[in-house]
């Protein structure tokens, strides 16, 4: 009787959806609700050689990054599908990159994660290219950023390398770059950073999600959930974002005050449904963009053309609000 009520429950909510997409801001209202804030992009999944709608969420982040005064792009990995780069010379970067997020509002600093495809191939031509690109800034498998906003907010980001955290990755031989990563030496470098960390914001990005709906292997959170979920909520992080997963959701479970956030892919997604916690989630292609002003976070996802399916807002309080 429980599983026929919440099939119904889901059948409802899935039927609500589109009314609630309906009433949302066009990408020029996104950017004008988020004026003289501190704003960012999240692109994630994204390496198709410009197809199934890659290229036109380029254009329409370039759109935004203008109209909203971006002040960079943070990418959540798998930059490059199938098999990763073979070295700063691969035509991939062309085809994946360049050729593809040309706009000119969009040659801004790229902070990029390295994705499980990515580890196939060879992470440090990854890193090396940021010796080459004026935008492309991967020195390293895992780093933190630190920003103070014109009002004087702060916000620290801590940007993981999460296949090394995983056992998936770390016992197939196919992932050879993560071959000799210390899980160990990552997770003190985390618990390290987060608990000295003062800033207002506080915000943990990694490929891999810790919770979401999937039919990727359950190992995969099953080892985020142990490792990193208790990190974030001893040193309470405001936000989560991964990719992986090809769809929107954003998550909150009643055990933590962590915004889970999984963003949906930057060409080719996938079907997707509630879950325990699940406060939004969508099948479409896209994008995000985070705004910081007035002592609130503002997350926006986003659909290809820039238009806003949901948003939910943190305040420093970390009270979160829903739309």
């Amino acid at each position: 009787m429980t599983n026929k009520i919440n099939r119904v429950l889901i059948a409802l909510w899935l039927l609500l959806l589109p009314l609630a997409v309906a009433a949302q801001r066009t990408l020029s209202e996104v950017a004008e609700a988020s004026d003289d804030g501190f704003n960012f992009l999240v692109i994630t999944d994204q390496g198709r050689n410009g197809y199934y709608d890659q290229k036109t969420i380029a254009h329409s982040m370039g759109e935004l990054a203008g109209k909203g005064d971006a002040e960079f792009v943070l990418t959540l990995g798998d930059n490059f599908h199938y098999i990763g780069l073979e070295s700063v010379s691969d035509p991939l970067w062309m085809t994946n990159f360049e050729l593809i997020y040309d706009h000119p509002e969009l040659q801004i600093p790229w902070y990029p994660i390295i994705g499980n495809h990515e580890q196939k191939g060879n992470v440090q031509a990854m890193i090396d290219y940021s010796k080459i690109s004026r935008r492309w800034e991967l020195h390293r498998r895992y780093y933190s950023l630190s920003f103070r906003t014109d009002e004087g907010e702060t916000v620290d980001l801590f940007l993981l390398d999460t296949c090394p955290l995983i056992d998936k990755y770390r016992n197939d031989a196919e992932y050879k770059s993560v071959k000799g990563q210390s899980r160990e030496e990552q997770l003190a470098w985390l618990e390290s950073g987060l608990a000295g960390s003062n800033a207002d914001y506080k915000i943990v990005a990694g490929h891999h999600p810790i919770y979401a709906d999937t039919k990727k292997a359950d190992s995969e959170r099953l080892d985020m959930q142990k490792y990193v979920a208790p990190l974030l909520d001893k040193y309470h992080a405001d936000l989560y974002l991964c990719g992986h997963i090809h769809n929107h959701q954003h998550i909150k479970r009643d055990s933590s005050s962590v915004d889970y956030v999984v963003v949906t892919s930057g060409a080719l997604s996938r079907n997707v449904k509630p879950i325990e916690g699940t406060q939004f989630c969508s099948p479409v292609t896209g994008f995000a963009f985070i705004s910081i002003k007035s002592g609130r976070l503002t997350m926006y996802l986003l659909d290809k053309d820039g238009n806003e399916l949901y948003h939910f807002t943190r305040s420093k309080a970390t009270h979160t609000s829903y739309r």
